[in-house]
């Protein structure tokens, strides 16, 4: 088994590594394998052999990578610019030239995105009877149902903004979708006694989050139009005795990877929501227009948004695809993947004790065809158990709606020793985790918020209960977060264990989080940033050994990223030396594989499809006596 405190550094180009020269022609560029791996997500929304509404999901998804993508990956390019001496990145790009490979791949997918939703999942969907219909083909009755609905709806939530003089171009939120229109009075018009002059005014109009994306046509909501068309075509109810222009829609990105420096704070749950509202007003890093807008109205957005035209991208359909997914609501189980049933282990379903049937056997559980009812009723049951002394547990992306946290707080207010490492620099999940951390708090539960500048990305439970020979440890050690809802998305794999020598390495985690143990070894458990990489690169090293000395050799990992350069290049060493290695990896991968006198002996395979997967699995055959391990931690240089 593996755990992880992340290291909280995400820069995606320096390095404090020495370089490695060779390495140049022998790694990948990081931001273009990522995007390779988004168009693998493509992939299967184009695949017409996957029912339509999973297609429309897919769409969404890549969306939703993109938009992370310009978030995280290109605002930290971007910042790059305005560093003198930077060494080349792997691959030899400079920041600037890596920018411009970007935007030529992001325009080519962004293309193929469009032209799949817009030619076959939207007209395909619409020959099955669910139907996204453009406001301007519908009926006239429908039309004038739609008003109506706009007006009890939408149109005292509407807050045009118009700028002049007195009212500045304003703040556009971060994909926030837009209506952008230039309006004029009409001449001799007056105000309150004054003259209006007759100056065209650009307008912006935030399309409301809070009203549905999809607005029914019909009473079966079978039929739906775009809630942004219906707007533009209601726009002149706003706007009365004035002339307006047409409505063109765009979307703004913004830099969203805040680096929050908690090795200088006093207060780090301030410092958090300081860095919080700091991220609502990042720079702006990408601008999506729909492809009509005039060049005019396009130039202007560009000047008052300060960014460039290489950041323009013109869309031919509708922005923001996910929030096109209401449509999967739609009660059309033909169009969907059919149900999956997660079963429970038959140990587990007997009426006995979880801890008699662990004591026994340990289990072990993949999700999403494992119930994650089977953790969340281990964490239940603890929280009830009174022989059940203390509950020690790391939380990162628990969810909203998640059982655990409310099971925890049941077995404080019982008098049970409970702690919580709630990481509440979870990126995209801060706010969430924040809420979580002060109701565990006011319930009595001992919160830590993890390690002054690293993350704890660990997934793993400790429960420590009285029993006839004394205290004995349970242990849960998972590769996904506690967090029922993508539990159902994510391929993960959960071990629940009375191992007591894993039972003490995991006391020595919670020491290490909570108490700042110096501990440095541990008997079975790899942790990062102490023994991990040590630890994978041994392992590395002992199957080269056994290959030079002609004995078989074989390496097979699962993992979401391989960018570790040290890992990279010790995985060369072992494929020269004959080890034949296995590489699964979901997402960038800089590693060349299948290169003679390189990488000869090694493969790499990339899983995409129904389910994310997200488990981490290390194999490693050893002269026939095979280890396994699993874990959180990617092949990254910060994990």
């Amino acid at each position: 088994m593996s755990s992880e405190i992340n290291n909280q550094r995400n820069n995606p180009n320096l390095k404090k590594s020495k370089p490695r020269h060779f390495l140049s022609w022998s790694v990948l560029n990081q931001d273009l394998c990522q995007l390779e791996f988004f168009k693998r997500v493509l992939e299967e929304a184009t695949d017409k052999s996957t029912p339509l509404l999973e297609r429309l999901k897919f769409l969404s998804v890549f969306s939703s990578n993109l938009d992370e993508f310009f978030m995280v990956r290109v605002s930290g390019i971007k910042e790059m610019l305005d560093i003198e001496d930077i060494r080349p990145m792997p691959g030899e790009l400079t920041p600037s030239e890596q920018l411009l490979a970007i935007r030529n791949r992001v325009l080519s997918l962004v293309e193929e995105h469009t032209a799949c939703l817009r030619e076959e999942v939207i007209p395909q969907l619409a020959s099955k009877g669910v139907v996204i219909a453009p406001y301007k083909q519908l009926s006239k009755s429908e039309k004038a149902a739609l008003a109506q609905y706009f007006m009890r709806n939408i149109f005292l939530v509407l807050t045009p903004q118009a700028v002049d003089p007195s009212h500045p171009f304003p703040y556009v939120s971060n994909r926030s979708l837009n209506i952008g229109l230039t309006v004029e009075s009409n001449p001799g018009e007056t105000l309150a006694g004054s003259y209006i002059e007759e100056e065209t005014r650009f307008v912006r109009i935030k399309v409301p989050p809070v009203v549905p994306r999809l607005v029914p046509v019909n009473a079966e909501k079978t039929k739906f139009t775009l809630v942004e068309e219906l707007i533009e075509a209601n726009i002149h109810r706003l706007f009365p005795r004035m002339n307006l222009s047409k409505g063109h829609f765009f979307r703004v990105t913004r830099d969203a990877d805040v680096e929050i420096r908690d090795d200088k704070a006093a207060d780090l749950l301030r410092l958090i929501k300081e860095s919080l509202r700091e991220r609502r007003f990042g720079l702006p890093v990408r601008l999506e227009v729909s492809s009509t807008m005039p060049r005019e109205m396009l130039d202007y957005l560009v000047h008052q948004l300060n960014i460039e035209p290489a950041d323009v991208y013109e869309i031919d359909g509708p922005l923001d695809v996910p929030g096109l997914m209401e449509l999967y609501s739609v009660d059309r189980p033909e169009l969907k993947d059919k149900p999956l049933k997660p079963t429970v282990p038959a140990t587990l379903r007997k009426k006995q004790s979880i801890f008699e049937a662990v004591k026994k056997q340990d289990q072990m559980l993949h999700h999403p065809y494992s119930s994650f009812e089977s953790v969340t009723d281990f964490i239940k049951e603890a929280a009830r158990d009174p022989q059940v002394l203390a509950i020690k547990m790391c939380l990162y992306r628990t969810g909203k709606d998640s059982a655990i946290p409310d099971a925890l707080i049941e077995a404080s207010e019982a008098g049970k020793q409970v702690t919580a490492v709630v990481e509440i620099k979870a990126r995209f999940d801060e706010e969430n985790n924040i809420e979580w951390a002060k109701r565990l708090a006011e319930s009595g539960v001992h919160v830590v918020y993890g390690l002054v500048d690293l993350k704890t990305h660990s997934k793993v439970t400790l429960v420590v209960r009285r029993e006839e020979n004394g205290l004995q440890t349970y242990t849960h050690i998972a590769t996904g977060n506690y967090n029922p809802t993508t539990s159902k998305l994510y391929t993960d794999l959960g071990l629940l264990t009375s191992d007591p020598v894993i039972g003490d390495d995991a006391s020595d985690l919670f020491n290490f989080l909570t108490g700042f143990s110096m501990q440095k070894e541990y008997s079975r458990l790899m942790i990062a940033p102490v023994n991990l990489r040590r630890r994978m690169l041994d392992l590395i090293e002992r199957e080269t050994k056994h290959a030079s000395s002609g004995k078989p050799a074989h390496i097979i990992a699962k993992v979401n990223r391989l960018t570790d350069l040290d890992i990279i290049e010790s995985l060369y060493r072992a494929s020269q030396a004959g080890v034949k290695i296995d590489l699964i990896i979901r997402g960038a991968c800089m590693l060349r594989p299948g290169v003679p006198s390189l990488s000869p002996t090694i493969s790499v395979r990339s899983v995409v499809g129904r389910f994310l997967e997200h488990s981490r699995i290390f194999c490693f055959l050893n002269c026939g006596e095979e280890e396994l391990y699993i874990g959180s931690a990617d092949w990254m240089t910060r994990n």
